[in-house]
């Protein structure tokens, strides 16, 4: 057994310390992974030579250092939309023969920095976000180089997108999802329609306003920027019934109304309600998320749907696949469907 200048055995721990790395890195070392920064491999190399390490049959072990567990860090899990994912999640690790850990970060990105640390702490074998900054339309630099050390030694698998680095992602396609809901009203007859809630800083959001412009162009519709607040809005209850109000106290003119989830069509509906105005027959209300409160309100809610069993099972998948050093695919879409309810109907005829 090898020894250091105290006389001391060397071990895969003792190797790490000095090299600044982790016992897993050593191990990936040792094992020839690739998954190992050039520049930490050359470090801990350099050790094994200089103390001529050669682990024993227990320090091989080592080299598996799963711990069958995966960090899932969700933006808000008081929202239903990541609840009914972080849900599809556990149970799809569960089948698999691993448990998750949850973490929530209420949306401020000095919690996912912290969480994210706390998860390397627990040594977890990846790591799955679920919204936050991986919902950026521009990535934040100093987020990336985060999320670029964290890549040295555990995968990440993210809902959205980091620009710069090699993040495997799963997210839904979104530019489909809002293809369903236009095709489903226009077919109603509607062509003032509506978008409330959201931020155009946010990819998804971003991507679905694009998407809207286009099929309206398409439908030879012209685009009126007075049916899209784009006032920092939110996801939330609060911004669908702000932003109603505000557009009602404005015009009248709109036959439908696209929510940017279910949270915010609550705050529409409530909104559309005060002011008498009849869901569908005056309004048609249609949203995205497909939550447990699409089917509660009343009327009930058009909403699109993301299957979150198939969602979850793909970002498992993803991570053990990873995990493993499977390859996987770099990019892996859901794809939605339309839930219609009794919220939408056919646009009102104008006298």
């Amino acid at each position: 057994m090898q020894k250091g200048s105290e006389g001391k055995a060397i071990t895969i721990y003792d190797i790490a310390k000095e090299a600044g790395v982790s016992p897993a890195t050593v191990s990936r070392v040792l094992t020839k992974n690739a998954k190992v920064r050039p520049e930490k491999r050359e470090k801990v190399e350099a050790l094994i030579a200089k103390y001529n390490f050669k682990p024993n049959v227990l320090a091989k072990g080592l080299a598996d250092t799963r711990t069958k567990t995966i960090g899932v860090l969700a933006a808000d899990i008081r929202n239903p939309y990541y609840a009914a994912l972080f849900v599809a999640c556990e149970q799809a690790a569960r089948e698999a023969g691993y448990t998750v850990v949850l973490y929530n970060s209420l949306g401020k990105t000095e919690n996912e920095v912290e969480l994210l640390g706390k998860l390397q702490e627990q040594k977890v074998d990846a790591i799955i976000q679920l919204g936050g900054r991986v919902d950026d339309l521009a990535s934040s630099i100093e987020y990336v180089e985060l999320i670029n050390d964290i890549m040295s030694t555990i995968p990440v698998i993210v809902t959205g997108k980091l620009d710069g680095t090699r993040c495997h992602v799963v997210r839904i396609d979104s530019m489909k999802a809002v293809e369903l809901l236009m095709e489903h009203l226009l077919g109603l007859g509607h062509r003032r329609i509506a978008l409330v809630g959201g931020r155009q800083d946010v990819l998804a959001t971003f991507e679905k306003s694009q998407m809207y412009k286009q099929i309206l162009r398409e439908n030879q519709i012209p685009y009126d920027p007075g049916l899209v607040l784009d006032d920092g809005g939110s996801y939330d209850f609060e911004t669908g019934y702000r932003q109603m109000n505000e557009m009602l106290a404005k015009r009248s003119d709109m036959t439908a109304v696209i929510a940017v989830n279910d949270f915010t069509a609550m705050g529409v509906m409530k909104s559309l309600n005060e002011h008498g105005i009849r869901i569908p027959q005056d309004m048609s209300v249609v949203s995205y998320d497909n939550t447990y409160m699409a089917e509660m309100v009343m009327p009930r809610l058009t909403s699109i749907d993301y299957n979150y069993a198939e969602y979850g099972r793909k970002l498992i998948d993803t991570s053990i696949a990873m995990i493993e050093g499977r390859k996987k695919d770099a990019l892996r879409m859901v794809t939605p469907s339309l839930v219609i309810r009794e919220s939408s109907g056919p646009a009102p005829v104008t006298k």
